[in-house]
Formats: C-alpha cells, structure tokens, sequence
C-alpha cells in the first residue's frame, strides 16, 4: 500500500505543504520516510505535500546576563538579583546553520502550516516553540504526539494530530522551568561566586541534591558503632535467637543459664501464605536504578541508551513516569509476550495477568517503556553492548509484570528458655512466580531455614547455646540506585497527599543533574565495584556548609516542581510561580549574610600573586580574575578587561604581577581602533574610593590617554 493513502490530499490542496518539525536528523528521517517525504536537500527532506526538518538540541537558548546589559559581562554583589523584565533569546552559534534553514522553510509561501513532531515532553514543546517565535512565524500548527517510533505509531499520529493550543499549558510550563532555573542559578552562582571569591556554582535542583548527599556523608561520619549480643539455641534443623543485649556478661549469663537447663518449650507457632505482587512496568527512574544496580550503568548512560533504542524503534519514548499501560493497548501484550520470549528464549508463563499492567488512569503524557514490536526483527548480537542489556532489562520487566504473585510459606515459633523468649523464622516457597524470571528457587532457598512441624508446648532439647555478635551499621553512601530514589521521594513526607509529583527533579531531568554535581566537581564516583557510590568532595561539602537553607531544601524544589506539573494542568498561575521564584531570589541578596570561618572550610584553589593597590591584602587569581582577599575591597582586575581590549592587548598575568609590583607595566603593540596603528605605552593603574581599578596610559612623550 502507497503511503500516500495514508494522507490523501484535499480539493485545492495540491500547492499546500505542511513543515513537519523533529527534534534530531534521524527522527525526522523516520518519519520522512513514513510520510513518503523522500526527496534529500540540505537540512530538510521534501515530498508527498510534506517538508520535514529538524532542530539540533536546543537552537535557541536564553542569552546570558551581558545580553540584557554590559555591566553584567563582571561578576559584582552591587548589581544582583538579576531579574529581566522581558526575556530575550539568541539563536545557539554552533546550530546557526539549521536555524536559518527552518527559518527559510517557515517563510516559504507554500508551506501554509506546521507539525511540532519533536520529543512528546515538555522539553521537546520548548524546543519547538522557541524556534517558531524566534522565526516570528504566525503560521498555524498542530502537534504529534506519540510513544513509539514504530512506522505503525508514526502513520496513527498523522491520522490523530492534535490542535497546538491543546499543549499551551505545557509550553507555559516548560518556560517557568527554564527562567526559574535561569534565575536561580545566575543570581546564587553569582552572589556565593563575588562572597566567597570563587566560581561555586549553585543550582534550583543541582543543590538540594548535593545536600542530600553531603548530609548522608555527615551522617556516616558521626556514626558511632556499637556491638550488640544475642544468645543463640541450636536445634538439629534450625536456630532461635533472643532478643539484643547490650553488655557481653548478660548474654553470657543467658547462655550460661540456658546450657544448664538444656532444654525448651514450645510457646507459640504461626504459619502465615504471603504473597509479593510483580513489580510495575518500568519507568525511565525504576529503570535507571536497576540498570544501576544490576548492570553498573550511571543514570545519564541508561538514558542515552534508551533514547538510542526508541530511536531505532525497538522501546517506546524514554522519558516517562507512568509504570503502566492504557486500555486500548491489552490486546497487543500477547503478541509482543511471544516476541519477548524468542528474544530472550525464555519461556512465557501459561498464567500471565495482563490487566494489572493496564491502567489507563495512571497514564498522563506517555505509559510506560516497554519493547516494540519492532523486536521481531532485532538481532541482539548486531546491538552495541549497553544498548543490548538494556532492551533485555525492559523486555524481560514486560514478563516479570504480568507474571502471577511470588507466594511462600512463612513459619515463626516463639520458644522459652530460662523464662526467656527466643523466636525462629522459617521460608518455604511455594510458587515462584515473577521471581522465576530473576532468581532461582535455589537462590531463594539461601540463607532461610525450614522450621519443623511443632505445637504449643513440645519440649526440645538444645544441642549447642551459643553468642553471636552483632554491630550497628551506619547509613550506606548513596549509589546512583539510591540517589535516584532519594530525589524522587524527596520531601514527600511533607508534602500534600494528593500533590502528584513529590520529588526533585524529574525523570527526563534527574540524570542530567547528577552529571553536572560530577563534571562541576561536587560529587564523585568512588568504589572499585561495578556499582560505585557517590559521595561529595571537599567542595561539595564546603558549598553545602555555606549554603541558606532555602537554596539547599528539598521541601521548597519539591513544591516548585509540583507547582510546575500544576501550571501544566492549568491548575496554578505561571506569573504567580515567577513571583515566588523572583522573591525568593531577592530576599536572598538583600539578607544573605557570609558564614564565619567560612575562609578555613573553602578549599583554597587560587594563587597569591601580589598585593592590593588600595587596602594592601593578598591579591588573588581566580577563574575569572585576580581579586583583592578583602571582602570590604572593590579591586578587582578582570581577564577579559574592557580597557586592554579596547587597546588590543590582553592582561596576563606577568602585566599583573608588573602593575601590583610597580603600579605600571609597559606595553608594545598597543593598538588604536581609530586608526588601525600600533605604538608603545605605559600602563598605570590606579583605584578609586571604594577600591575600584583604574587605568591609564602614558607614553614617552609624557603625555596621558
């Protein structure tokens, strides 16, 4: 069948073509070729009534700080909080080309409308949207919204698209995000970086996370271990133990009690059926931990491999929080089930309860991964070798969740010895259940013991007493596993019951925070083990102990991303979300006060080069400059300085060392922008009242400029 059935033209439609919009070449390519959008031009694919393009990354981003004003190009405590009245956007230097691509598409006069196909999440509506205000194009646009790359999935959205102001709120939302990330982060890496006298960058989300951390390592720190004792009594087929002692003598008074008497009575028996449920379909979070814990991949490593799996069609979309499926999609299961079981030649349970994966309720933009059917044709072994265990990782979850209950027998006796109780627990498996697909009966059976058939008031000998010892274990550091966990329970105590995001972060944005925390240098990864922990740097610490408490909570980051999923919904006000973002920020600036001491716990990462022109403290260099160690004193001498750019030279550090050392340097090649002419000069530095840099030249001659 032609593809052009799919999307039969209209009466006087025939010059009309819609642009169709994707987030990365090889989507657009998938969908081009669905389309029958076949013919290749520079940057764009045209045919069947349809041009198909693409963005690279984010084409169009927020400008920095020396956009809106050239003052703000020096870092300087006076001039914050930074708050735009009105946002301004500036097209990325390395994507120039492809934005004037779209750019020239979008003005085409056949192109009478548009298609946002990229990503369906709020990052992708973003991506999309900003590109068309920034083309100021007015032409109409629909949306498509789809899970799976398959060409079936490809052909449904085209049939199905959907009005654009249906996903406004969406749009609405993801600028929030963007401009509140954009002032928390400017404003407090700002304000910290000018106190402190270091670059410490400071994130909405990145910090709360690196508090946890840095609070779990106190925590280890602090803790003192302690041993504890329990008196053991020795059967032929188990072992009972007592209740924890504190002190040695009064275990062993117990032991020695018990050994004396040699034998016990029966108190109490209880045999329980329990059952464990199969776990939930993954979402990108379950999945991320278990790629971590089973298979040792970082958080951002299992989503790029995903990503590339859904963009070969054989997942569906990467970036989800539903762990279930929607109602139209029931009938598919089996069919997909038999595709899993050659894939993985495992052997699909006769029992599966397919509907406790369905529910559509619990399925808001996207349900959960799971393969395509697109797997019929995958050959694993042609697969890169991370990509491969983690489509075994979704396929085999997709068996595990429609497997019946893992059911066992649980036996507890309670014994009396000595007018002490000592109790026993005993397994025994009765149904594997979903653990078949990962463990075995025999692991199961490890470490468990199998209590005798026994009624209330049998006597039993005891062949052997004996003490164990035992310690207190501290908290465990946090592996990408736990800290995942961790960001996505966060504060959910404290907050609403019915609030329905309760965590920090989100799961297309929580990997992406835990690799800047590393490449920043606030956290690393530590362990020989293929499963490393994260545990924070000296810096890390150090920015932590210095930080308010509202930039570090995790309550307050949890409410701003619940108030983010609420503008989303149209159920809270975007202006009234800045208002709080803005106000926080400027309560911040104007209360902020320095920690004392803080000089002793900030690791020193500067050079001492000289000594202050104006209050005569250590001159020190930092990323961005070298800066007089006084707080009080405004000297500061930029790397990229204004003036020597004006004359064409650039400050060094050997010109630095020259003007603190002799308050002058001398200069060759200066250049004049007016004439273009070279010539040689002194340059003199001076400071004003509050410290502030100064400079002139003066040449030979003995005149000034």
């Amino acid at each position: 069948m032609r593809l052009l059935l799919f999307f039969p033209k209209t009466k006087g439609d025939d010059d009309k073509m819609k642009l169709v919009l994707a987030e990365k070449p090889s989507v657009a390519q998938s969908i081009a070729k669905v389309i029958g959008a076949t013919k290749r031009n520079d940057g764009y694919l045209e045919g069947n009534d349809y041009v198909v393009s693409w963005c690279v990354g984010h084409l169009v981003e927020l400008v920095n700080p020396k956009g809106y004003d050239e003052k703000y190009s020096k870092w300087n405590y006076d001039d914050l909080p930074i708050l735009p009245e009105r946002w301004k956007y500036e097209v990325s230097a390395s994507t120039r080309k492809q934005f004037a691509v779209l750019k020239k598409l979008m003005k085409r006069d056949d192109v009478e409308s548009l298609v946002c196909a990229t990503d369906a999440g709020r990052e992708g509506e973003l991506i999309f949207r900003l590109v068309y205000h920034q083309c100021a194009c007015k032409k109409p646009f629909e949306r498509l919204w789809i899970s799976s790359m398959e060409d079936s999935a490809i052909k449904k959205g085209f049939e199905n698209l959907e009005p654009s102001t249906k996903y406004d709120s969406l749009y609405e939302s993801a600028l929030c995000r963007e401009r509140a990330d954009w002032i928390v982060g400017i404003n407090a890496t700002r304000l910290f970086s000018c106190l402190y006298h270091q670059t410490l960058n400071v994130g909405r989300v990145m910090t709360p996370t690196l508090a946890m951390v840095v609070m779990r390592e106190a925590s280890i720190s602090a803790f003192k271990q302690e041993s504890f004792y329990t008196v053991q009594l020795e059967f032929e087929y188990f072992i009972a133990s007592s209740e924890r002692f504190q002190n040695i003598e009064e275990a062993r008074a117990l032991q020695h009690d018990c050994q004396k008497i040699g034998k016990c009575f029966v108190s109490k028996t209880e045999k329980k059926e329990k059952k464990e449920n199969a776990p939930a379909l993954y979402d990108l979070t379950s999945l991320q931990r278990d790629s971590n814990r089973i298979l040792g991949f970082t958080a951002q490593q299992t989503l790029d491999y995903t990503q590339s799996l859904y963009e070969k069609k054989l997942v569906t979309y990467p970036r989800t929080d539903s762990r279930y499926l929607t109602e139209d999609m029931k009938d598919s299961i089996p069919h997909l089930l038999r595709q899993i079981e050659t894939l993985l030649n495992k052997k699909v349970p006769c029992n599966t309860n397919i509907s406790q994966v369905i529910n559509s309720k619990k399925v808001s933009d996207h349900h959960a991964i799971i393969p395509t059917n697109e797997i019929e044709k995958c050959n694993l072994e042609e697969l890169p070798k991370g990509e491969r265990a983690v489509l075994e990782l979704i396929a085999n979850r997709l068996l595990v969740s429609v497997s019946e209950a893992y059911h066992y027998e649980e036996t507890t006796i309670e014994l009396n010895c000595n007018d002490t109780l000592f109790k026993a627990k005993g397994k025994t498996v009765l149904s594997l259940g979903w653990k078949s697909f990962v463990t075995s009966e025999k692991d199961l059976k490890e470490g468990t013991q199998v209590i005798p058939s026994l009624a209330v008031g049998d006597e039993l000998s005891v062949n052997k007493v004996g003490i164990k010892e035992g310690k207190t274990s501290p908290p465990k550091l946090f592996t990408e596993d736990t800290l995942l966990q961790a960001m996505e329970n966060a504060a959910s105590n404290e907050m609403p019951k019915e609030a329905e995001r309760k965590g920090i972060g989100t799961p297309a944005t929580r990997a992406g925070i835990i690799e800047k925390l590393v490449s920043k240098g606030y956290l690393k990864r530590k362990g020989n083990n293929k499963v490393k922990n994260l545990v924070p740097t000296d810096k890390g610490a150090a920015l932590i102990t210095v930080m308010p408490e509202q930039i570090q909570s995790v309550t307050m980051t949890a409410d701003w991303e619940e108030k983010l999923l609420k503008i989303e919904h149209k159920e809270y006000s975007s202006q009234a979300f800045m208002n709080e973002i803005e106000t926080m920020v400027q309560e911040l600036v104007k209360t902020y006060e320095v920690v004392k001491g803080a000089d002793v716990i900030m690791p020193k990462n500067y050079t001492v080069i000289g000594h202050c022109p104006h209050c005569g403290n250590e001159v020190v260099e930092r990323e961005k400059g070298w800066f007089c160690s006084n707080r009080q004193c405004r000297f500061v001498l930029w790397k990229d300085n204004a003036f020597f750019n004006h004359i064409g030279k650039k400050l060094t550090e050997y010109i630095v060392d020259k003007l603190l050392r002799d308050g002058r340097a001398k200069l060759k090649d200066c250049k004049s922008k007016k004439t273009g002419k070279t010539y040689n000069a002194d340059v003199v530095i001076g400071t004003e009242a509050d410290g502030k840099a100064t400079f002139h030249l003066e040449f030979d001659t003995g005149g000034k400029k």
